[in-house]
């Protein structure tokens, strides 16, 4: 069973893994010298420093299509300060360069969530990169506690867990009260967390431990410089490991940044409502939209009041399976169906039109997106390492604010992650994690124009402590941006020139948003 978190999404990172799960299969190779061109196609092995590759396969499930790669074991303490305790086998695998003699700098992609795995991850990202991959290798290293780097999972709680809920959805039964929730939220961590203290320590799954990891993996590479490339949550850690290791960093991509100085979720609801509320504006300014729907962000005042008095209950078909389900669908779940709606354009452009179908009593078609959406972005999620960084690094630093109580999330985020924090270990952080990133590094960072969780913002205020950075703004874009449009040759020319401020952008003009769906078959023409 694939890991599903019960804890709150803080990032998701959904716009660059969704819905694809990908596994490493190692064939038997016969023994070789390594080398380019024709030579690595004959190749079974590859040497980096101390590291010998051997080839693999990423492989989607349920699919032919393989990625060629080469692939390694690399061992490390699952605690840092105890080199003769439990070790963690960690997934390091290399996507070569088809230059026969590449640069001798290495990307390293680091993924979101706080959860997802970098080798899962890298078939979809890997057309973002793949200009990239003319020059330069690209290495890819599940972070502790993700993938098949000793992954913090608890498959038999998240079992019991859904199987609890789905026979509270079926039964004729009001909806469960706050204390009745508070209380199962509760039981469901306890139980994760036994489950997970049976092989492993969560303390030691932080950023920090991470960072740490990928030092060590530096220099068992034979001390290259980095090239790091982080998305969403990744970026945390691209800009963490720039303060402890500033001398292995030739360059830094942060797509969709996470500046050092944000606690995890104290902007979470006034940038989703900002989001939403250029959502709707698209649908306004669109005649064909306005004509059908009206205000959307009305309609969804409209559906929360009617929900909040009597929630209904919806049966709908699984979209990946086509199995009947059914669930209650109350405040909360709204929430989250529409906060995950609005990662994306074409989600978000889809919104007024199953907003407007809810609010007539059609919910079938909402619920069934957003547990298409929801399932792709919780199968690549790991609930014991987003756990434990959450817990560690913001949860404690986290205050309601009582101006988001007006809005469609509320407070109710920061409640649920501090509740569940509370009995969740604690790792390590050092006294200056939240403080900014200050730096020479040549930098390139990228926003979407309507991210509903790390928005442009951000990404104004980590430029502002750079001193050869840019910030490229994609327009109608949202969550995760390296892929648009013309954004993966600009990548490709930054890593390969180091001038981010002389960078021709002028192709990104060309990106707009995704128009509003009015009915299923699209955008009006």
């Amino acid at each position: 069973m694939k890991r599903r978190t019960r804890l709150a999404l803080a990032l998701g990172g959904a716009a660059v893994v969704l819905g694809m799960q990908w596994l490493i299969h190692q064939p038997d190779g016969q023994h070789g010298p390594a080398g380019r061109g024709g030579a690595q196609a004959q190749a079974a092995h590859y040497r980096l420093g101390r590291i010998d590759f051997a080839r693999c396969e990423l492989k989607q499930p349920q699919s032919g299509q393989t990625t060629a790669a080469w692939c390694a074991p690399f061992v490390r303490p699952e605690n840092p300060a105890d080199a003769a305790g439990r070790r963690i086998h960690m997934r390091l695998a290399l996507i070569r360069s088809t230059a026969t003699h590449p640069a001798p700098d290495l990307v390293v992609f680091l993924a979101g969530g706080p959860g997802q795995s970098a080798v899962d991850s890298w078939p979809l990202i890997a057309p973002a990169l793949r200009p990239v991959l003319e020059h330069r290798d690209v290495v890819l290293l599940d972070q502790r506690g993700t993938g098949r780097s000793h992954p913090l999972a608890c498959p038999k709680a998240e079992h019991a867990a859904k199987l609890a809920r789905e026979q509270r959805a079926g039964r004729a039964r009001p909806p469960e009260t706050a204390a009745q929730r508070e209380a199962r939220q509760a039981a469901e961590t306890r139980a994760c967390l036994a489950e997970i203290e049976q092989t492993a320590d969560p303390r030691y799954f932080t950023t920090t431990d991470a960072v740490d990891d990928l030092i060590a993996l530096r220099h068992a590479l034979g001390d290259p410089r980095f090239d790091l490339v982080g998305v969403s949550y990744g970026t945390r850690v691209a800009q963490e490991y720039a303060m402890r290791d500033p001398k292995g960093v030739r360059s830094i991509v942060l797509d969709s940044v996470v500046p050092d100085t944000l606690i995890l979720g104290e902007d979470i609801a006034r940038n989703l409502q900002n989001a939403l509320t250029a959502d709707f504006g698209l649908c306004k300014a669109e005649p064909a939209c306005m004509k059908a729907f009206g205000d959307p962000g009305a309609d969804l005042a409209t559906l929360r009041a009617r929900i909040a008095r009597h929630p209904p209950v919806v049966t709908y078909r699984d979209p990946t399976t086509n199995v009947e389900r059914t669930r209650t669908l109350d405040e909360r779940v709204l929430a989250g169906v529409v906060r995950i709606f609005a990662y994306s354009p074409l989600t978000a452009a889809l919104l007024p039109l199953s907003l407007h179908q809810a609010l007539a009593g059609h919910y079938a078609p909402l619920m069934a997106q957003s547990q298409l959406i929801l399932g792709q972005v919780g199968r690549q999620i790991d609930v014991g390492m987003q756990a434990t960084v959450l817990c560690t690094e913001d949860a404690p630093l986290l205050k309601p604010n009582p101006a988001d109580e007006g809005t469609l999330l509320g407070a109710r985020f920061i409640r649920d992650l501090q509740r569940q924090c509370a009995g969740w270990p604690r790792g390590r952080m050092p006294a200056d994690f939240h403080r900014p990133l200050r730096s020479g590094i040549p930098t390139l960072i990228l926003e979407g124009q309507y991210d509903p969780i790390t928005p442009p913002r951000y990404g104004r205020e980590v430029l502002a402590h750079l001193g050869d950075a840019r910030l490229l703004i994609a327009r109608g874009q949202g969550h995760s941006v390296i892929g648009a449009g013309c954004m993966p040759r600009l990548v490709g020319r930054f890593i390969a020139r180091l001038r981010p401020k002389t960078l021709n952008a002028s192709c990104l003009d060309a990106l707009r948003p995704t128009p509003p769906f009015v009915n299923f078959n699209g955008a009006p023409p």
